[in-house]
């Protein structure tokens, strides 16, 4: 019998309101998350953390006279430069502190070299590198990934792409109302990627178990009241 998993992407400080590189909204996905993860019916969830060095090549900081998402260059491919994010060690790395991180089962960092950036759970941006995430979820044996985090546009997005590519035959399905994107635009153009790869796009509420309806006792009949 298959099993079914739940995947988070980059729910970090640095991703919500306040950090340094802010999804808008982004810390409305959490609630949506812990009731997912509370009543789904999971065989195991699964994490993804931006988990950058310092001196990471995609980091504003390291490209004097850049602005932040102008593109600049990294190992010899365009990069978009971003705002220094998710160093590792840092507050802006750990997850959202309302996240029931308590029912997370696995943890897969990811952009750890600073030579690429690396938008996937599953692989670098040059796609020369496996996370492993891939060969961890085949071997428990997973055949329906649900998917959902920060941000819609960029690490979600490819998520979703390379888990279809890398994980044949499991059923992948997008999580719309847990995740946030950049913009509205940014968010309609990465749903139309989305699709078109054969991913399915859902909402949280549909994913769950239904629960039973409680049973409706009939009324007792009516006692008839007798005059003396």
């Amino acid at each position: 019998m298959g099993k079914k998993a739940l995947l988070l992407i980059d729910v970090q400080n640095d991703f919500c309101t306040g950090g340094n590189l802010a999804v808008p909204n982004g810390e409305e996905i959490v609630p949506v998350i812990n009731k997912l993860m509370s009543e789904g019916d999971y065989d195991l969830i699964a994490a993804s953390l931006d988990w950058h060095p310092q001196d990471h090549g995609s980091f504003v900081s390291q490209h004097p006279g850049k602005k932040v998402f102008e593109t600049g260059e990294l190992s010899g491919q365009p990069q978009i430069i971003w705002p220094d994010h998710c160093v590792q060690g840092t507050k802006g790395a750990e997850f959202h502190p309302d996240l029931d991180k308590e029912k997370i089962d696995h943890i897969q960092t990811k952009g750890t070299d600073k030579t690429v950036d690396s938008y996937s759970a599953f692989r670098d941006n040059m796609q020369d590198r496996l996370t492993g995430l891939s060969d961890y979820l085949q071997e428990q044996g997973i055949t329906e990934l649900h998917i959902c985090g920060l941000a819609t546009d960029v690490c979600v997005k490819f998520s979703l792409l390379d888990a279809a590519e890398l994980l044949p035959g499991v059923k992948i399905v997008f999580v719309e109302d847990a995740s946030r994107g950049l913009s509205e635009d940014a968010v309609n153009t990465a749903k139309q990627e989305i699709s078109a790869a054969g991913i399915d796009i859902r909402q949280a509420a549909e994913l769950l178990p239904e629960k039973p309806r409680p049973a409706i006792c009939p009324r007792p009949p009516k006692q008839k009241k007798f005059g003396r």
